[in-house]
């Protein structure tokens, strides 16, 4: 853009920017941006679980934050979806595909409460519902908004704010409790471990037991 402007304004030749070559960009390059397991008990515990809106924002949080899904499948979610006998639900996520997951006993709970205590009484198999008359399914937009306001409300400094983060947040506190990079992938319906193993660059401690000292140099 500098040379186009020197173009432009006739201090430079025309034609020299396209010599510039592109800048590099590596797939997965960048660390990805997460709040701790401790940011994230803070989110959960902002919601007032007393009043409906409050009683469906935590059992959307819970889905964000236990589970990592996304803010449309979160959105997305059916009655019909959830196996409440054996504990399991379905997503349908990127591309329409399907996964079957398991249903954590909060979240399930979480659930359970909102559909018995705080869903208004609709005919629609759609499982979220907005807060105010017309009742509607909720979109993507409102899981992120739930998301955002959570966070800010818990005074949380994180470096976004929506449900994005969360999905982040959710694969590093699995992966720092012990949880294969395969099982991870499977509760994020990832098509490729590479994606799952990008996560990965988060936990420190286990990257400074597998590199190498520089020869001649301590360890870190």
């Amino acid at each position: 853009m500098f040379l186009r402007f020197l173009i432009a304004t006739g201090h430079c030749k025309p034609g020299l920017d396209a010599a510039i070559p592109p800048i590099a960009e590596w797939p997965l390059a960048r660390l990805p941006r997460y709040i701790s397991l401790e940011e994230l008990e803070r989110v959960l515990a902002c919601c007032d679980d007393t009043v409906p809106i409050g009683i469906r924002d935590k059992a959307i949080l819970l889905l964000l934050v236990r589970l990592g899904l996304r803010a449309s499948e979160v959105a997305n979610l059916k009655l019909p979806d959830i196996d409440w006998f054996n504990g399991t639900f379905i997503v349908i996520g990127k591309s329409r595909r399907e996964a079957k997951l398991p249903l954590p006993q909060d979240v399930g709970d979480a659930l359970l409460k909102y559909l018995n205590t705080a869903r208004p009484p609709v005919e629609t198999n759609r499982i979220f519902l907005t807060a105010i008359a017309p009742w509607l399914p909720i979109t993507r937009y409102v899981v992120k908004h739930v998301a955002a306001k959570a966070i800010r409300h818990a005074g949380v400094h994180a470096p976004s704010f929506g449900a994005h983060v969360l999905r982040h947040s959710a694969a590093t506190a699995m992966l720092r409790q012990g949880a294969s990079l395969q099982a991870i992938g499977e509760v994020l319906c990832h098509r490729s471990i590479e994606t799952t193993a990008h996560y990965a660059k988060t936990d420190l401690s286990l990257l400074q037991r597998v590199t190498r000292t520089w020869p001649g140099e301590a360890p870190c």
